[in-house]
């Protein structure tokens, strides 16, 4: 019976309302801007909860992210060896804690060292490359563009200047956030090793503890979802810093072996900003870029060949290895949503826009697809395709 058949002798209501499928989309987008409406309305009842929220955030950040990291090999052990968890924990605390003495004690200093060298000379390290462009520019050749270049400089020179007048007026402005912020920082050290404990002793009984909680025929479902947002964050938290580290290392190796001044110092800025998907490691070879002109020309070439050989190492072997298509994003998704997120909620957004789209594309996709099941503005084809799928898809999650 097709939708034509069924559906014959309907009212025009019913036909062009209750069962049309335009309709209905454009009632659930009004529902959902009526519902952001009413919550803008009552924000002041929503206040205090986001206060909380935001002071409970930092340290159970980073206590996932750490979980993410060592859960794995707890569940391992337990699973094939049968260590306790608490045990393994302890072993992984002490070995976190020996691991921090020894970078505290070792690495530090040296980039303590280059960043302190590199901070107070790079005026001088800028002026320079600014004269050697100038001088370059004097070629003939390069009369035509001339202008243009001299142009950028000088408003590069404008843009650093504002922006390192105001970071500093603020800075001094705000002195009562500055000690806020110094508070957060050391409650989140204090704290976030408390939850990670348990997050990592408990852990592995919160879904089926969150699940109890749906109604019973939806259990499966709910418990599937719960399965892909952890998954997704987990494949993209462990990808993210494993490729990041290895960055820096890779970054680090080459540097050391080509003679760069402040290598340690700018390897380590190459890990922390490889968060960032496709712009992080162009941003972090500008200050690279221009120490290697300032030092001479052939260890500008010596730079380029390191990035040539870290970029090929990571986009060839590194990211298909550990990332593999966890994420399933294209990359042009990725750049608009790097873009958007960014000029929304600055770094935050940028730090944090993919994961949070992967868990808004979950729960989404799942929404949809128990949509098209129940509702009756799809065919019974479409309906029974999507329940074969998710019994496919569940069966090989529970497998794994």
């Amino acid at each position: 019976m097709d939708y034509k058949q069924k559906h014959k002798g309907e009212t025009v209501f019913k036909k062009w309302f209750l069962n049309n499928r335009f309709s209905i989309v454009l009632v659930n987008i009004l529902l959902f801007f009526l519902i952001i409406w009413v919550f803008n309305k009552i924000s002041f009842v929503l206040n205090p909860a986001w206060v909380f929220f935001s002071a409970v955030l930092p340290p159970l950040l980073l206590a996932i992210i750490q979980y993410y990291v060592m859960n794995p090999l707890v569940d391992w052990l337990e699973k094939k060896f049968k260590v306790p968890r608490v045990l393994t924990i302890v072993f992984l605390f002490l070995f976190v804690i020996v691991a921090l003495i020894w970078i505290i004690n070792i690495l530090v200093p040296i980039v303590q060292n280059q960043i302190n060298s590199l901070v107070r000379n790079w005026p001088h390290i800028w002026n320079d490359a600014v004269s050697a462009t100038q001088e370059a520019l004097r070629d003939p050749r390069l009369h035509s563009v001339k202008g243009s270049l001299n142009n950028m400089i000088d408003n590069t020179q404008k843009t650093l200047f504002k922006s390192g007048q105001s970071t500093i007026n603020a800075t001094l402005g705000n002195i009562s956030s500055a000690v806020s912020i110094i508070t957060m920082i050391v409650m989140t050290l204090i704290t976030a090793p408390f939850i990670l404990f348990f997050m990592l002793k408990d852990g592995h009984q919160l879904r089926p503890y969150i699940t109890k909680f749906a109604p019973e025929k939806w259990q499966p479902g709910f418990s599937k979802l719960l399965y892909d947002i952890n998954y997704a964050l987990a494949s993209y938290i462990r990808g993210q810093i494993t490729i990041a580290f290895w960055v820096g290392v890779m970054f680090a190796i080459g540097y050391s072996l080509v003679g760069l001044p402040y290598g340690a110092a700018l390897a380590v800025l190459a890990g922390f900003l490889n968060v960032i998907p496709y712009f992080g490691t162009p941003i972090a070879l500008v200050p690279v870029i221009v120490i290697a002109i300032m030092t001479s020309g052939s260890m500008l070439i010596k730079v380029l060949v390191v990035f040539i050989i870290e970029q090929t190492i990571e986009t060839r072997v590194l990211s298909p290895l550990i990332m593999g298509s966890k994420m399933a994003m294209h990359p042009v998704t990725t750049i608009l949503l790097l873009i958007g997120a960014s000029s929304v909620w600055g770094l935050w957004g940028v730090i944090f826009g993919i994961p949070i789209y992967a868990v808004l594309k979950i729960i989404v996709s799942r929404v949809y697809n128990y949509y098209r099941r129940e509702s009756e503005i799809f065919s019974e084809a479409d309906a029974a395709s999507l329940t074969t799928g998710d019994a496919d898809k569940t069966t090989k999650d529970t497998a794994k």
